[in-house]
């Protein structure tokens, strides 16, 4: 029995074949990875590719991260905070284009984002058939039982390194790897479908600790998984860094499609930022969740996470998605165990 093989068949690998999934010239091995990944995706979501509404709602942040364009440092940028009417205008466009997932993404602003409790109450009465799905940071628990009271279905919160010592590399002191975990264990004992995810490629970055990454996450078995290449941003502390690999990115979805066969794995802006067609190569190596942004234009620019930001349309996604023989589902799309089998 072959590495993947092992991998399809245990869920799991020691530390030694996952480094060697990682890095290995193998080409055989690698396709393998893929063509495994994309078998067990379609085992559970048939091809079928769900579609999230990605509304940017603000880029005021009060962390200063050392690789993120809206950190509280950077002056290069105007700050912005969608009002209630422009969150309600961007989900009526997604919810007419068909799509019943709203994600609400932004900086880390305790004292605005909960301003979104009634906001979050608004939508899920004006769409009750609708998921809202939020990217908020870490917040108060209280907080984040309130947006869970007011309809909030799913909250991404991705750990970024689940080594300490390179989150301390990372982040500012008052930042903790520490905290950020105890915040998804809150958010899962709400009751929220959580997410967690790391950068591929983050400065000082290792494969070991890629391979803490995987641990983490195949113990707390999130029910998605956000990870993207990092992508530097010309105004940050790390702006002249290279960007994370697109290939270590396409074997990390494949691995933890194996690991997790049933999560909600999206092919990340960041991949289309710096790879052609980086969507569909996502979803070919086991990703099933796109997110076409529907921000208005103007304030979109100024969501400058990283240089060359690619922004997703929906009528693109779906003609090329369709291109590919894939489906397009922009349904609610809940985590459900074995939606198809196993």
């Amino acid at each position: 029995m072959d590495l993947v093989d092992e991998l399809v068949q245990k869920r799991d690998l020691p530390d030694e074949g996952l480094r060697e999934l990682l890095s290995s010239s193998d080409d055989v091995m690698a396709a393998k990875l893929f063509k495994r990944a994309r078998e067990t995706a379609a085992e559970h979501f048939g091809r079928e590719i769900y579609i999230r509404a990605l509304i940017e709602w603000s880029n005021s942040c009060r962390n200063d991260c050392y690789y993120c364009g809206i950190r509280r440092s950077n002056h290069a940028i105007e700050r912005y905070i969608l009002s209630e009417e422009e969150i309600l205008q961007c989900c009526g466009q997604a919810h007419e284009d068909g799509i019943r997932t709203f994600v609400l993404q932004g900086g880390e602003n305790p004292v605005k984002a909960g301003e979104l409790v009634g906001i979050v109450a608004l939508i899920k009465k004006k769409y009750p058939d609708s998921a809202v799905t939020l990217s908020l940071g870490e917040l108060p628990a209280e907080l984040y039982a309130a947006l869970r009271e007011a309809g909030a279905d799913r909250y991404l919160l991705r750990h970024e390194t689940a080594t300490p010592s390179h989150y301390a590399k990372l982040h500012p002191k008052e930042m903790s790897l520490e905290n950020r975990l105890e915040c998804l264990h809150e958010l899962r004992k709400l009751g929220f479908q959580t997410g967690m995810g790391m950068m591929v490629g983050s400065p000082f970055q290792t494969p070991d600790h890629l391979i803490a990454d995987l641990r983490l996450i195949r113990s707390f078995r999130p029910e998605m998984v956000g990870l993207g290449p990092f992508v530097p941003q010309k105004d940050t502390p790390f702006g002249t860094y290279p960007a994370g690999s697109a290939d270590l990115t396409l074997r990390l979805y494949a691995i933890i499609r194996l690991m997790l066969p049933e999560a909600g794995i999206p092919a990340t802006t960041a991949l289309s930022s710096i790879i052609p067609n980086g969507h569909i190569r996502g979803i070919e190596s086991g990703a099933n969740v796109i997110m076409p942004n529907y921000t208005p234009l103007s304030r979109g620019k100024q969501y400058v996470l990283y240089d060359n930001k690619s922004r997703q349309d929906f009528h693109k996604i779906k003609t090329e998605l369709n291109a590919a023989g894939y489906v397009v589902n922009p349904s609610r799309g809940d985590f459900k165990t074995n939606q198809y089998h196993v």
